[in-house]
């Protein structure tokens, strides 16, 4: 992969991120203030914890800006192998935030209900209901959009910013259940959404964080992944076998190092050139390999 491809890639892989992250920020901020009004408006404590949970995608979404653009920084003297892991330390602060954000929710929750008489707790208005729904599309359809540009420039923290959508759009649902059930004259299912709500925010926190630190301590790539590499290697001209072929995650990129076996009365050009088109044969066929070290065993 040329120098030139690499920086089209990397000015791709910007791009894309920032422009998903302003319109995140201003869907985000639209929303969180609709939430916030009708919460307050329909006295529902599920719709208020809803706009914080919206409220905190904001910031998030700030990390995950912060940390494209310095995961792109090109290598240096002292991180010589770029600096890619650095926006999995943003997916691992975003997977923090999230956590945070929905044990506070759920402490909101438990606490109103430990403490409130049932009988005492208020009915949300018609307002926080819909509200519910349309912050339920809003979100499923932002998640949508955010997987999407984050599986075509292959972004760790966009991915982690998606998911941080759909649990908003979970919690959505978990804010409609409680207010249409309170409506309904069990006002207890109101605080008690918040409850649903934590879990379901704790589940995609704990997903987005496992995930994270995967790639940052150098975990192997599926095995599929590791099979397709293996049949690509074999078909290259020359190859007889494939000794060992060790892969790692590091960050949104991969590392390859192959030991290829080839016939030994083969010239030292011969086998430079085979060890070359395997080289640049795994960084075409898979754009998400920053770089394959190919070593060449002679049969004897």
């Amino acid at each position: 992969m040329s120098d030139n491809t690499s920086r089209t890639e990397k000015q791709s892989v910007k791009a894309v991120a920032m422009r998903v992250s302003v319109i995140s920020v201003a869907v985000n901020l639209l929303l969180s203030l609709l939430k916030l009004i009708a919460g307050l408006i329909a006295h529902s404590g599920a719709m208020i914890s809803d706009a914080v949970h919206s409220a905190s995608d904001v910031f998030s979404t700030f990390v995950v800006m912060i940390g494209v653009s310095i995961s792109e920084k090109k290598p240096d003297k002292e991180h010589p192998y770029g600096h890619e892991r650095l926006e999995s330390v943003a997916a691992v602060l975003l997977a923090v935030i999230l956590a945070a954000t929905g044990f506070g929710i759920g402490f909101s929750g438990v606490k109103k209900i430990s403490e409130s008489d049932p009988s005492t707790l208020a009915v949300p208005g018609l307002l926080a209901l819909i509200a519910a729904v349309v912050s339920v599309v809003v979100k499923e359809v932002m998640f949508r959009y955010t997987r999407a540009a984050a599986r075509k420039v292959n972004s760790d923290a966009l991915m982690a910013d998606a998911w941080h959508h759909r649990s908003d759009a979970l919690s959505s649902i978990g804010s409609f259940a409680g207010i249409l059930g309170a409506r309904l004259g069990f006002p207890v299912l109101d605080p008690l959404a918040s409850v649903v709500i934590c879990v379901f925010i704790v589940k995609a926190a704990f997903d987005i964080f496992k995930d994270a630190v995967d790639k940052m301590i150098d975990k192997s790539c599926p095995e599929e992944t590791v099979t397709e590499m293996h049949r690509v290697i074999m078909e290259t001209p020359d190859v007889l076998a494939v000794d060992e072929l060790r892969t790692r995650l590091f960050g949104s990129k991969i590392y390859v190092e192959v030991e290829i076996r080839m016939d030994a009365s083969k010239t030292f050009v011969e086998a430079h050139d085979t060890a070359e088109k395997v080289h640049d044969t795994i960084e075409a066929t898979f754009p998400e390999v920053k770089h394959c070290m190919v070593h060449v065993n002679p049969d004897i």
